[in-house]
């Protein structure tokens, strides 16, 4: 099954702090990880953020301010948030939010390097796109 490895750690303990905006993670190997809702949005699993294939990521911004309105189980393997903005197609399996957790630091150091290249500030108001070649899942 996609986004659970045999004998990976899962989740003990999952809460959404509304008001510091972080998902407080608890896994069975003993790790615990707080990740902000924003990193979880700009690194979205969905095809509208990673596209379809290299190279067709849209870099995510103004997404500082986004919170968690619900937290769906999906399955006994993933869940899937919807945001704030109204982005709500990513699933995030315990595997990849254990790599959110554990990467913090190198996901955003690469973030900030990805808004640089592109000339653009974190806050930047994503562009409204005038129609989606992508079909929602």
């Amino acid at each position: 099954m996609a986004g659970l490895q045999s004998g990976s750690p899962t989740p003990t303990a999952l809460t959404v702090h509304g008001q510091s905006r972080v998902l407080e993670i608890s896994f069975s190997d003993g790790a615990s990880f707080k990740i902000p809702f924003e990193l979880m949005r700009v690194y979205s699993p969905s095809a509208e953020v990673k596209g379809h294939g290299p190279g067709q990521e849209t870099l995510q911004t103004g997404k500082r301010e986004v919170t968690i309105e619900a937290l769906e189980p999906v399955g006994n393997y993933a869940v899937k948030p919807v945001f704030s903005d109204g982005h709500q197609s990513g699933l995030f399996s315990w595997d990849y939010l254990y790599q959110l957790g554990a990467e913090q630091s190198r996901l955003w150091d690469d973030y900030f390097q990805r808004l640089q290249a592109a000339g653009v500030e974190r806050d930047t108001p994503m562009p409204v796109a005038g129609g989606s070649a992508c079909a929602s899942h």
